[in-house]
């Protein structure tokens, strides 16, 4: 069995009018160890399927399987990694790292708390800001602490729902950077929301591409065949890279016309 299985999830909201579907039969496997990201248009259900695997959301139809148990309810062993940083505001990075550290393993001692809060720190380079509140941190910087919060529950899916959306390139790159050398290292599990395409076959193992909403489905995965680990410098001028970008592209664009053009039919 694979480690996380989307098993034929649907998903509707109450409308006006009626339910609306959301998702429609998403169906999809994801390896122990795997960088997945799920790419498509706005309002296509990427958030929604992110908070089905958290925990957040009940599906309507299907489930979803971690290991072999069903997802129920949220849990630790499934971190959230959201676009606004979601720090408490009146506490210092080390402590909003701690606080997390705290309730997963109450029952390991204060020393070693303390030490895996300076660690998981370590890991995303902020061991020089941990007295600063978050007011006193950029925006990359809020989102290093965020990061360094989620893998110290040690979870074994770390969920990403465009972390670096709000970001600027530059800091935005740096950041993809330090993803790249911590996955090397840790070997998680990742599932990233992304609406940037370079983004999603730098970091990416596959990249779930979905079509329009309502009623979103899975309309290719594209397998990312490039070694690792990855250099955003040499892979500037490789062409399998752009080859991969380009699929992506052609898929989103297709899929716009075609809806587009079913519009246009119902209108007439």
């Amino acid at each position: 069995m694979s480690f996380l299985i989307l098993d034929h999830i649907s998903q509707e909201f109450p409308g006006k009018n009626g339910p609306i579907k959301v998702l429609d039969r998403i169906h999809l496997k994801v390896e122990k160890g795997e960088f997945v990201s799920l790419i498509g248009h706005s309002g296509c259900g990427k958030s929604t399927i992110l908070n089905l695997i958290a925990g957040f959301l009940e599906p309507t139809e299907g489930g979803v399987i971690l290991e072999g148990r069903q997802v129920t309810e949220p849990g630790p062993d499934r971190a959230v990694v959201f676009q606004n940083h979601a720090l408490l505001p009146w506490l210092s990075a080390y402590a909003n790292v701690r606080l997390a550290v705290d309730q997963v393993f109450k029952y390991k001692s204060k020393v070693w708390r303390h030490r895996w809060t300076l660690h998981n720190l370590d890991l995303v380079k902020m061991s020089h800001a941990l007295d600063l509140k978050p007011d006193e941190l950029s925006g990359g910087m809020k989102q290093r602490v965020g990061i360094a919060r989620a893998l110290a529950m040690e979870p074994k899916v770390l969920l990403l729902d465009e972390p670096f959306g709000a970001l600027d390139a530059l800091t935005r790159a740096h950041l993809q950077d330090c993803l790249i050398e911590i996955q090397a290292r840790l070997q998680n599990t990742v599932i990233l929301i992304t609406h940037d395409v370079e983004e999603a076959v730098l970091l990416s193992d596959r990249v779930v591409m979905l079509t329009q909403g309502p009623a979103a489905r899975i309309g290719q995965v594209l397998a990312i065949d490039l070694p690792r680990p990855r250099s955003r410098l040499d892979l500037a001028e490789n062409p399998i890279f752009h080859h991969y970008r380009a699929e992506i592209v052609r898929f989103l664009h297709q899929r716009e016309e075609k809806d587009q053009a079913a519009k246009l039919r119902l209108i007439a």
